[in-house]
């Protein structure tokens, strides 16, 4: 991954907020962040609500955002971090190594994008890279990503998608979004063709996998 770190310089030490709603998880990144010498976690949530909030008052250098959080989910925090605080960079860290969500955290703001079962060293060392106005992205992901290409779907039928992964009929779909029924089956026939699925459910599965939706 490219990952050789500079080495630390006697300086004030990075100071990194952790987004992850599960606490064990957070813990464990403090715990092994808090390790080295040049980095201090500063400030951690389970929420990415409040993490514009905690960063302006801890003045977070770095932000180590998951991407499925309750309420608000990384990719949104990072947007709103990068528009209210463009100094500090986004790093995120997620169970989640789809293509789709790695071109979307780059599209918020982020400057990095490592999956969860990353060798702690790898780890601080990303933290030293993006803090320093560098770029990290997993090897394997990335290459997925290129292969991957862009998210087809517009919108609007990515909206009509993640209300068909639960199985809901087109009558709900079109009553939760506010379309008429024949626009939803218009959208849904046109997902399937663009995901070459053979159904809504199965196009619903693959823009998942995707990180489409």
């Amino acid at each position: 991954m490219g990952l050789n770190p500079p080495s630390p310089g006697g300086g004030k030490p990075i100071r990194v907020l952790l987004a992850d709603d599960q606490a064990l998880v957070r813990g464990a990144l403090a715990a092994l962040l808090n390790l080295e010498e040049d980095i201090e976690v500063v400030a951690q949530t389970g929420d990415g609500t409040n993490v514009v909030a905690l960063a302006r008052e801890h003045r977070v250098d770095v932000a180590l955002l998951d991407i499925q959080m309750p309420v608000t989910d990384g990719l949104a925090a990072a947007s709103s971090l990068r528009a209210a605080m463009p100094g500090c960079k986004v790093l995120i860290v997620t169970t989640f190594d789809r293509p789709g969500y790695l071109r979307a955290a780059f599209d918020a703001g982020a400057r990095g994008f490592l999956v969860k079962d990353t060798p702690s060293s790898e780890l601080a060392a990303a933290v030293r890279r993006v803090h320093a106005g560098g770029q990290v992205l997993d090897a394997s992901l990335a290459a997925q990503s290129l292969i991957g290409g862009v998210n087809p779907l517009t919108e609007r039928e990515c909206q009509v998608l993640s209300q068909a992964q639960s199985g809901a009929p087109v009558a709900r779909i079109a009553k939760t979004l506010f379309l008429s029924v024949g626009t939803v089956r218009n959208h849904l026939s046109n997902a399937i063709g663009k995901t070459g699925a053979s159904n809504r459910i199965e196009a619903a599965h693959l823009a998942h996998e995707q990180g489409w939706i």
